[in-house]
């Protein structure tokens, strides 16, 4: 996929961050936007702001948690467009929790957004995807789905299987030669509400996790989302966003599992700050 222009794409968590980023600079690069989130206001809003840029846009009110809601979303897209050529499922949430503190009730939650949220939103749109015969699926796994990080462990679990699912489905298409392109995102740092909005185990029940973040993220989602256009036309297999991403997946790659060793301490350091 060389260019945007007339090609109908899907942006799930489009109400805000990354979501929002992509549904602009897809919209600044001529193409037609079915956009979600599970916030309709925010996503309504985003849609306006596509809409003056000239795109044509529908947006939807979506929980990705659901599979039967993904599916009818699928088939309606494609009814009301005619085509489906690109697939962003962006959406997701975060627990700030040691293994400990996790309630199955939180993992269950994140797991159902993070990660069926991208099985279901890929295999959804899969059909649609073919049979446009220029279609690419892009997965947003994060950095966290390449090395594990304390309290973290829900979040890893599901990119870290986001990556592996993404990454099998790559080589399928390749065998099947199917028109379809098939992209995993790991980004760093991006300046996102998602730490504000994290559920929180007991140990940071009175911290702010949303200024710690803001300190360490150093990515714009605006540069997040040029990046991730730009390896999408590229047909790169990992799309690293962010210095901080690419320095910490060297890091692993390097180091093998001894990179735990820096991490531990690093995040022990931050936790007395």
């Amino acid at each position: 996929m060389k260019s945007f222009k007339d090609k109908v794409a899907v942006v799930t968590g489009a109400g805000s961050g990354i979501g929002q980023a992509l549904a602009l600079a897809l919209a600044r690069q001529g193409a037609e936007l079915a956009i979600s989130d599970i916030h309709e206001h925010n996503v309504a809003e985003t849609a306006a702001q596509c809409a003056a840029l000239g795109a044509k846009v529908q947006h939807f009110r979506l929980d990705v948690g659901k599979r039967e809601a993904i599916y009818a979303h699928a088939d309606e897209v494609a009814k009301n467009f005619g085509r489906v050529n690109l697939v962003i499922n962006n959406a997701g949430v975060a627990v700030n929790a040691t293994v400990r503190e996790l309630s199955d009730a939180d993992f269950e939650w994140l797991m159902d957004i993070n990660f069926w949220g991208v099985i279901h939103g890929t295999r959804a749109f899969l059909p649609h995807l073919t049979a446009s015969g220029d279609g690419h699926v892009v997965n947003i796994s994060s950095i966290f789905g390449m090395i594990g990080v304390p309290k973290q462990s829900a979040y890893n679990a599901a990119k870290f299987a986001v990556r592996g699912f993404t990454e099998a489905l790559r080589q399928e298409m390749m065998i099947e030669r199917a028109p379809v392109g098939v992209s995993c995102v790991h980004p760093g740092g991006v300046r996102t509400n998602i730490a504000k909005a994290a559920r929180k185990g007991a140990s940071d029940a009175n911290r702010d996790l949303g200024v710690l973040f803001e300190k360490l993220a150093k990515t714009t989602p605006a540069k997040a989302a040029d990046i991730i256009l730009a390896g999408v036309k590229r047909n790169e297999a990992r799309i690293f966003v962010g210095a901080d991403a690419k320095l910490l997946d060297f890091m692993q790659r390097v180091l093998g599992s001894a990179y735990q060793k820096i991490i531990g301490p690093a995040f022990e350091r931050q936790e007395r700050t």
